[in-house]
Formats: structure tokens, C-alpha cells, sequence
């Protein structure tokens, strides 16, 4: 079989990007594009000036301008951020039609054939930065490497506006030094819980056998038996469709009180509403995920009479379902938010789903 060649293009701080270049008088301050610091307002983006105090994507707002007090937000313009994603999808598919979004900043691309018939996977990650500098003023990180696990963490690695190659002999040794907070999808709850098993590296993963992973992390056991040996078998797909948008959050101390789970429902309200807003999407239905201490889960679901985007209805729903499960008798280590059952505004009898292409 051919050995692919994956690119993983991230957009540098995408949405605080186009608003400093947009807006010169916002270059070299801190900004971040979300919700006011209000009780229910996140951080969609923050520039580079912001993070240097910590502020991150996701963050409550009010947590934002407490570690940056000097922090300058600027509402949201999705629309404008939507234009600018299709400009870099147009430059993408000068070189190839498998592209693979995963949201308005980034995209997986597979160039192991492409358009302009260029052997370089490296040599088309170079022209596609250089075409988004030069065309639209903004700056991107790619990864490139034979699979999209391993290209996806390359991309992050010399941000922002860099290039990172991880050769097809050096994926199985990248993978063996890599901390396992890096891997992407181990959040900090599971990072830590591997770091109490000296589980720190790929290769402390590697020793273990795919038996002993699945006893320890379910199913993704499966998964990390296989990327740690380099071995990803996804393929880019194009017509990707997601039928729903989700948040959802491991504590790192089990919540008992309902005050503390009805703040957390707050931020991942306005978390999911965010990025509802970033496709002009609007749904129907709303699920709530519980896991409690002892590792039982359940989802709660309703299905609401009018097509909804807003962080308030989102919020209000997710509580009262939450408020009919067994939440003073235990304790909870997961919640999780999401909306489904998109309508289509020019089509309102009808559902949608979210194509990402």
C-alpha cells in the first residue's frame, strides 16, 4: 500500500486573528473574541498576547479578565470568521479535494495524490502557509506525517505560524517520547490518572499489553495500544457529517453541590452555544450527560417545541434535566452538554445535519 501523507492545517488563533487584522489597533494587545465577563460569557479565542496570562479558549470570561485585567473583548463576527474559512478552504483545494474540517480553523488535508502533482507533502504545507500569509494576512501551523494522529500533534508543536514533519521512520519513537498529556484526546483527568499508574510517555503505554488498556481505559485502550506503535488507519474524509454539538468536562474533585454542577451547566451552555453560533446552526434537542463517582453513567434527553442557539434555553433545559436525576445522593465526576436535531432555517419542517464540507 501507498504510505499516505496527511497535512493537519490549525489556524494561529484564529477568530483574535482576523479581528487584529481587521482592527490594526488591536495588534499586540491582549484580546479574546467570546462573551462578556458576565456570568455565562467564554472565551472562544484568545490572541497570543492574552495567553502569555493564561487565558484559553473555553475559559469563563470572568476568569479571563481576572488573570488579564488589561484583556479586550470583542464580540464574536462568525459570519466574517465563516468567509475567511472558505478563503482557506479555496487555497486547500488548489492542491487537493480530501479535506477533512474539523472546525473553521483547522482541517486534516490527505496529499498523497494531489492537484498539482507536487511529491513534497512538506513542499505543499510550505505553499499553502505562504498562499494564507501572502493572500490573507493571517498565519497558520501544519503538521504533516503519514496519519492524522500524529499530524494533528505535529501541527501543534511550533505554533504559531510553524511546520513540524515527523518522517515516516520517526512516528514510532515521536509517539514513545511523547507525554501522554500531549496525546491528543487524554484530557487532564486521564493524564493524571495515568501519571498515578507512572504511566508518563508513550512508551510507558507501549509496555502495557491492548488487554491490560482496555481493563484501564475502556475502549480508548484500543486506541492507545495503536498510536503509541505509530499505527492510525482513519482516513481523511470529506463529507465528514456531525449530527450533533457537544461539551462536556472531567472535574478533577467530584461536584456535590447542585450550586456548583448548575455553574458548570452555565459554562458548557454558553460553551455549546458558542460554537452553535459559529455554523448559524439551531437545534431542537438537548441531552445531558452525567458520570458519577463510581463511574456510572446516564444521559437525560428533551426535545424542545422551537429551534434554539442561546446559552440561556440550553442552560435552563440542561438543569431541569438534571435536577430529575439522584444528584443529592451522589457524586458527580462528569457533565456533558449537547444539542441535536438541527433544523434547517430555509426548511423548518425539516431536520439538518451540520455538514463540515
Amino acid at each position: 500500500m501507498t504510505q499516505r501523507k496527511i497535512i493537519h492545517i490549525d489556524m494561529d488563533a484564529f477568530y483574535a486573528s482576523v479581528e487584529q487584522r481587521d482592527n490594526p489597533e488591536l495588534k499586540g494587545k491582549p484580546i479574546a473574541v467570546g462573551g462578556l465577563p458576565d456570568s455565562r460569557g467564554v472565551v472562544a479565542t484568545a490572541s497570543y498576547e492574552a495567553r502569555k496570562f493564561g487565558v484559553r479558549s473555553a475559559m469563563p470570561s470572568k476568569r479571563a479578565i481576572q488573570l488579564c485585567p488589561d484583556l479586550i473583548f470583542i464580540f464574536p463576527r462568525f459570519a466574517v470568521y465563516k468567509s475567511v474559512s472558505q478563503q482557506v478552504r479555496e487555497i486547500f483545494h488548489r492542491h487537493t479535494d480530501l479535506i477533512e474540517p474539523l472546525s473553521l480553523d483547522e482541517a486534516y488535508l490527505d496529499v498523497t495524490e494531489n492537484k498539482q502533482q507536487i511529491g513534497s507533502a512538506i513542499g505543499i504545507a510550505m505553499q499553502i502557509k505562504a498562499a494564507i500569509r501572502d493572500e490573507l494576512q493571517l498565519t497558520a501551523s501544519a503538521g504533516v506525517s503519514i496519519n492524522k494522529f500524529v499530524a494533528k500533534i505535529a501541527s501543534d508543536m511550533n505554533k504559531p505560524d510553524g511546520l513540524t514533519f515527523i518522517a515516516p521512520d520517526k512516528v514510532e519513537a515521536f509517539m514513545e517520547s511523547l507525554p501522554v498529556n500531549k496525546f491528543h484526546g487524554v484530557g487532564k483527568v486521564t493524564a493524571e490518572k495515568m501519571n498515578m499508574l507512572k504511566l508518563f510517555t508513550g512508551a510507558d503505554l507501549k509496555r502495557l499489553s491492548e488487554v491490560e488498556l482496555v481493563r484501564l481505559f475502556g475502549k480508548n485502550g484500543s486506541f492507545y495500544y495503536k498510536i503509541v506503535r505509530g499505527i492510525d488507519d482513519r482516513p481523511v474524509e470529506p463529507n465528514r457529517e456531525t449530527k450533533s454539538i457537544s461539551a462536556e468536562d472531567t472535574f478533577l474533585n467530584d461536584l456535590s453541590n447542585p450550586t456548583e454542577m448548575k455553574e458548570q451547566l452555565d459554562r458548557l451552555a454558553a460553551i455549546v452555544a458558542n460554537r452553535l453560533q459559529q455554523y448559524d446552526l439551531k437545534g431542537k434537542t438537548i441531552t445531558l450527560k452525567i458520570r458519577y463517582s463510581d463511574f456510572k453513567q446516564l444521559t437525560r434527553s428533551q426535545t424542545l417545541p422551537a429551534a434554539f442557539c442561546d446559552p440561556e434555553t440550553i442552560a435552563a433545559t440542561a438543569l431541569q434535566l438534571l435536577l430529575k436525576t439522584d444528584i443529592l445522593e451522589a457524586k458527580v465526576r462528569l457533565l456533558g452538554i449537547g444539542v441535536s436535531n438541527f433544523v434547517d432555517e430555509n426548511n423548518p419542517a425539516g431536520d439538518a445535519q451540520l455538514k463540515l464540507f
